[in-house]
């Protein structure tokens, strides 16, 4: 990791470009967009891979404006001596508006698998690879591009709601990067969780893999389909499912072996694939009961096709879906704090290639804590994010000065792994708010009409 870092560096000293290069490579972005990109290669400014390093500064400063990179650009040009571009925006959101979504999801993928390849085995569970999925909603501009593609909800007037995208993100358990993103739509048939992971991630997965999700993904189907390809589940059951812990083959108090039959074929599944899937899938159920303060439920049974209770006990089960908790957190540091909730881009395709820019920057992230994480001799999860973001602001900008390299390197992942997250596993918070919201009614007409209803005020 040291000596990756180093040799980065060291190329971006030498070619004299921006200061994330030094973290992403000018040869892993060439590499992963094609050749007929559309951005023009005789643009000695907006090159490809300055726009994505540009792109990146965006999405992790505090200001997110085109108006704000436009102007770091500018600052880095003179500090080398050169002219300053035009302080407009207009060509860098033209040049941005060209770039490849692919390019970008490749980019994406490859530095997850990267960074998840480096992982030491001690962060594995029992020796396997986990990937956690969980999926979330992102808001966006309300322009008539983005209502058509990412309609807003149903109950709500025209001009009174804003596009709504459905997000699911698959994240790797021991190094939290995002491997994979679904993006569609939050209203209709077929844009459910479920349905955007089996449709765009599953094959992400590979042959021994171990897949944890919650109930959302417990679907007979959903199991397998995944387990028909030698991928291991590890789910919760939903609740319209009895279980009944008197039948099946009994591995102990709260642990058994049984089969569930399938049902009919769904309207999305073709024929030849229903009648490839077996009659009944022989899962494992493990009944586990919350004792701990402020946890809603007080009882949760996971289902999975990890049926050896030798090698996998029922506690060990019990304490991988606790981590499925991670998803939640993953989700929270992409959503809030890389300030992603509400997007910026007022066409689709902007928007899609801000989240995967988004996710870029969070993998990159997560690659730096991996390295300080090794350096201390820490796991990643214990180390902020956070933390990291605000630290990494800071000291990227720095890489490419007369500073002794191995120095630099040395203090950031020493800064980087000082922040560390605090170890309360049964934390009991009430789930309630202190900060009163200002008063303000909800709009329920558009803003145009609004406007025309407010009183005149005389001087």
């Amino acid at each position: 990791m040291f000596l990756k870092f180093a040799g980065w560096i060291r190329q971006a000293r030498e070619s004299n470009e921006l200061h994330f290069s030094s973290i992403l490579p000018e040869q892993t972005i060439t590499e992963c967009f094609s050749a007929t990109s559309r951005i023009q290669r005789s643009d000695t400014v907006y090159t490809l891979p300055a726009m994505v390093w540009m792109f990146l500064n965006q999405v992790l400063s505090a200001d997110h404006s085109c108006r704000e990179t436009v102007a770091r650009l500018n600052a880095w040009r003179i500090s080398r001596g050169k002219s300053p571009v035009s302080a407009d925006t207009g060509r860098y959101c033209t040049v941005r508006d060209r770039f490849d979504g692919a390019g970008c999801q490749r980019l994406v993928e490859r530095t997850a698998r990267q960074i998840d390849a480096q992982a030491p085995e001690s962060w594995r569970w029992q020796g396997r690879q986990v990937f956690v999925v969980d999926g979330t909603t992102v808001t966006m501009p309300d322009t008539p591009k983005n209502q058509d593609e990412y309609p807003q909800q149903c109950n709500q007037k025209p001009g009174c709601g804003q596009p709504i995208m459905r997000l699911v993100a698959m994240f790797s358990l021991a190094t939290g990067v995002v491997l994979r993103l679904a993006m569609g739509p939050c209203r209709g048939k077929q844009t459910a969780e479920n349905s955007s992971f089996r449709d765009q991630m599953a094959d992400e997965l590979n042959h021994g893999d171990v897949l944890l999700a919650d109930r959302f993904f417990s679907g007979w189907f959903d199991i397998a389909l995944l387990h028909a390809r030698g991928v291991e589940v590890v789910v919760r059951k939903n609740q319209v499912r009895h279980s009944d812990f008197r039948r099946g083959r009994r591995l102990g108090s709260g642990d058994h072996l049984i089969r569930w039959f399938k049902p009919k074929r769904p309207e999305w599944m073709d024929q030849a694939t229903y009648d490839s899937l077996p009659q009944f899938l022989t899962l494992r159920e493990v009944r586990v009961i919350v004792r701990q303060k402020g946890f809603r439920s007080r009882e949760v049974i996971v289902a999975t096709t990890l049926w050896n209770h030798n090698d996998f006990p029922a506690s060990a089960i019990a304490d991988l879906y606790r981590r499925r908790w991670d998803a939640e957190i993953n989700l929270r540091s992409l959503k809030t704090h890389m300030q992603m909730e509400h997007l910026r881009c007022k066409t689709p395709h902007r928007v899609r290639n801000e989240i995967r820019m988004h996710a870029l920057a969070c993998n990159l992230i997560r690659g730096t804590m991996a390295s300080a994480a090794i350096e201390a001799n820490l796991k990643p999860w214990q180390i902020s994010f956070k933390g990291t973001v605000q630290t990494l602001n800071q000291y990227l900008p720095i890489s490419l000065t007369a500073t002794d390299i191995p120095t630099w390197i040395r203090q950031l992942f020493k800064a980087i792994a000082k922040h560390v997250v605090g170890n309360r596993p049964n934390r009991v918070e009430p789930r309630v708010r202190k900060r009163r919201p200002k008063p303000y009614p909800l709009m329920h007409k558009p803003r145009n009409e609004l406007r025309k209803r407010l009183p005149l005020k005389g001087i």
